[in-house]
């Protein structure tokens, strides 16, 4: 893509409201466009990075079984009271009508469970793990630190329907497992710990993905050497003693939910009906597993960790594009771009009638991982650069080219 043509520009000036690092470097950067408190939208840029966070995603949730759906934003009352979570005194996060009859979904245990009603009959229709990407709307109070906590966001969302809790604890062995390897492929790996935490208006306890980050707005305690974690809000001996954890061995730290896992039981689906026949022809309630990610929270997460005093460092897994070619004079790149093109590889080129210090710097700001420059000084070869080095090395095309295949 040709940046003379790209739909946005960076920008100097951001709402005085703003000042969560995220959101600073994805409005400068044009990768989103702020609506509302805790609404955005996706600009280009940021479409291409969602999307590819979209893919890690989707390939970990096929990899252990996971079919893909599309379920309605749109909620009845009914099926949610049957496990009283319509009422606004127990859930305060709805956002209604204004009659109260339809609801815009802030999760999807309930329908899942109304659906498989209709394709769970017996035990040989079990297990059935589904999963959804899929806008979210919840009446947040406390609607800041940009994409970090939003009143709309999208969602990935897995259910699992398993028939007894072995199965339950399998699949959820599995998906542990599974979101290790997407925030390993997103770039946060590293800094990404299994934490024990309150199962909120879900269940008593539940297990969250926290990313170690001094913009957080938890509080965990880490046992570095077994790489686990407790949240702050269930720290009692109890707790401990479930996580196996020794408090002695723990330091205090600051981190960004960037998943969690549940698991329900048999309690929802006993109130709601859905069960399946045995072996026997017993009727027996199914057991619910849920499993989310939030894609623009992990997008914010991985700026908050990697950015730097210049702007974004984007992983390569996750990046716009693959390389960012800058021209210092004008056409000079004609001829790689096209070259570049023709291997299938994204680039956006830098064609813009701009200075070479402005061109630097919303490079560094865009922060894709690897940076061509071409000038009369190259000579007819390219200056390769990655992003989060200072060093460069001026090569041949091909060369440069063959580092990206």
């Amino acid at each position: 893509m040709r940046q003379s043509e790209l739909y946005t520009k960076t920008r100097k000036t951001l709402p005085k409201d703003e000042v969560a690092k995220n959101a600073k470097l994805l409005l400068k950067g044009g990768f989103v466009h702020k609506e509302l408190a805790g609404v955005y939208s996706y600009l280009p840029l940021g479409l291409r990075v969602l999307k590819n966070i979209e893919n890690i995603i989707r390939e970990e949730m096929n990899k252990i079984g996971g079919q893909e759906v599309l379920m309605s934003s749109m909620q009845d009352p009914a099926i949610w009271e049957q496990n009283d979570r319509w009422d606004d005194k127990k859930i305060n996060i709805w956002f209604k009508d204004k009659e109260g009859k339809t609801g815009f979904a802030w999760s999807h245990e309930e329908p899942i469970l109304n659906m498989m009603k209709h394709h769970v009959d017996s035990y040989k229709d079990l297990p059935a793990y589904v999963y959804q990407f899929q806008n979210k709307f919840r009446n947040e109070p406390r609607a800041k630190s940009g994409l970090l906590r939003g009143r709309e966001f999208i969602m990935k969302d897995l259910y699992s329907l398993t028939r007894d809790q072995v199965g339950l604890d399998k699949f959820y062995g599995e998906v542990r497992n599974a979101y290790e390897n997407i925030f390993e492929r997103a770039g946060i790996g590293d800094k990404t710990y299994f934490t024990f935490a309150s199962g909120g208006l879900f269940t008593k306890f539940s297990h969250e993905f926290q990313t170690l980050s001094s913009e957080g707005e938890d509080t965990i305690y880490l046992d570095k050497k077994k790489k686990l974690a407790i949240n702050k809000e269930i720290m009692t001996d109890e707790a401990l003693k479930e996580a196996g954890l020794a408090k002695g061995d723990l330091s205090e730290e600051k981190a960004i939910e960037v998943g969690n896992i549940f698991k329900f039981g048999t309690g929802y689906s006993e109130k709601m009906g859905v069960t399946f026949k045995d072996e026997n022809g017993k009727e027996n309630p199914v057991f619910l597993g849920s499993y989310g990610i939030g894609l623009g929270r992990l997008m914010a997460t991985i700026v908050e960790v990697l950015s730097d005093d210049k702007g974004i460092v984007w992983p390569e897994s996750v990046s716009p594009f693959r390389v960012h070619l800058v021209e210092l004079e004008k056409g000079l790149g004609e001829d790689l771009y096209k070259k570049l093109e023709n291997k299938g590889i994204d680039v956006l080129y830098d064609d813009r009638d701009s200075s070479a210090g402005e061109k630097f710097n919303d490079a560094d700001l865009i922060g894709i991982p690897l940076r061509f420059v071409v000038s009369e000084k190259t000579g007819g070869k390219v200056e390769v650069k990655k992003r989060e080095e200072n060093k460069e090395e001026v090569v041949t095309y091909d060369k440069a080219i063959g580092k990206l295949l």
